[in-house]
């Protein structure tokens, strides 16, 4: 099967926050923020195995600022590493006030897809090469972060962790 770089699997994602993606404190929600995630992180994901994609996790999202009404939400995504037929994908999102031509950090966050056969079945998706020394990092993570998310998702015992029981011993 082919190996594809990360820069092949880079996507870009802007929206303008408008009155209705707001809250009462004219703050972008966190739905919908998550939405345009999903769809960032499905394209990425999908021009990485070139078929049709599903979410099957979504890590932790934290917010560290708040992206305001009229400001421009920004995300980029990338596939940090495959498995057989699942991908973890990187995303980070800042928001943008172009009227003080300000950038900030608004998130990041892992999302998993699983590639699908016409069937609607799991197929086996090509590899990673990570090339960036950013890339090796997220993609050498990519093992222990999948080992918590099947640990705490029911899907793996913790003692079968082996990334996850390297970090404790």
């Amino acid at each position: 099967m082919q190996i594809k770089k990360v820069a092949e699997t880079f996507s870009v994602m802007n929206e303008l926050v408008l009155p209705n993606d707001t809250n009462t404190f004219g703050n972008l929600m966190g739905g919908r923020l998550m939405y345009w995630m999903d769809i960032a992180a499905a394209y990425s994901a999908a021009k990485h195995c070139n078929a049709p994609v599903v979410t099957a996790s979504v890590d932790n999202i934290s917010f560290k600022n708040p992206i305001k009404l009229g400001h421009y939400v920004h995300i980029e995504a990338h596939v940090t590493r495959a498995f057989s037929t699942s991908m973890e994908i990187h995303m980070r999102v800042w928001g943008e006030d172009t009227l003080h031509q300000f950038k900030y950090e608004s998130n990041e966050a892992y999302f998993t897809f699983v590639a699908l056969d016409p069937n609607g079945n799991p197929r086996t998706v090509p590899q990673v090469e990570p090339e960036t020394d950013e890339e090796k990092n997220l993609f050498e993570g990519a093992m222990r972060r999948r080992q918590l998310r099947l640990v705490l998702g029911g899907k793996m015992k913790a003692q079968d962790a082996t990334e996850l029981k390297a970090l404790f011993q």
